[in-house]
């Protein structure tokens, strides 16, 4: 388990917007809130999911659930970002459109739900080009370790004009419709934002 993955307090996935305070809602889904969160579990089983992380504002249980009753509460964040390594991806879906935890665990549980149809009725193909916007973001760790990614010997300081060249020459190698993965590609592109980060800072 990483630090962004830790089940308590919520660890949001970095990047994704939260909803806003006035726009969150109440859902009309019809089932308990015990069974939303059990719902959600085998959703993610069902297509493969496994070490799943299910990370909240509430304390967990020993066997990392969440009570019923703490399930039905209206907390001031009711967010739930959900890990799980998926054909060796890391991948999160998370949601904080609804007032209760397990209403947004039930959201997360359809539209998993919904996902899995994709490969029932089209292709595994689409699933994984649908599933490239859920790949979890490479640790602090790895981010921070732009160098190595672009390429960029230690104590060397390209101008953000080759540093971008570099960039689109790694990108047309590692994009998955060119033969690269998703979670290359997205390492990519986090790499070179902190890299045009650091470096203009120096400017």
């Amino acid at each position: 388990m990483t630090d962004m993955e830790r089940v308590y307090p919520l660890q949001w996935p970095e990047g994704m917007p939260r909803t806003l305070p006035h726009k969150v809602t109440y859902s009309r889904f019809d089932v308990t809130p015990d069974r939303a969160q059990r719902l959600m579990r085998q959703e993610i089983e069902r297509m493969g999911g496994r070490n799943i992380i299910v990370s909240t504002n509430q304390r967990v249980r020993r066997d990392g659930g969440i009570y019923a009753a703490d399930l039905n509460r209206t907390p001031e964040d009711a967010g739930v970002a959900v890990y799980f390594d998926r054909d060796g991806q890391r991948v999160c879906f998370a949601c904080d459109r609804y007032a209760r935890l397990w209403e947004n665990m039930r959201a997360v549980g359809k539209t998993i739900e919904a996902m899995r149809a994709i490969e029932r009725y089209g292709s595994k193909e689409l699933m994984d080009r649908a599933f490239t916007g859920f790949t979890a973001l490479p640790s602090p760790d790895q981010a921070n370790n732009w160098r190595s990614i672009l390429g960029v010997k230690a104590g060397r300081s390209p101008s953000l004009d080759r540093l971008t060249e570099r960039y689109r020459e790694l990108a047309k190698r590692r994009h998955p419709d060119t033969g690269g993965t998703a979670e290359e590609f997205q390492a990519l592109q986090e790499a070179y934002r902190q890299a045009v980060s650091e470096l203009g800072s120096r400017a």
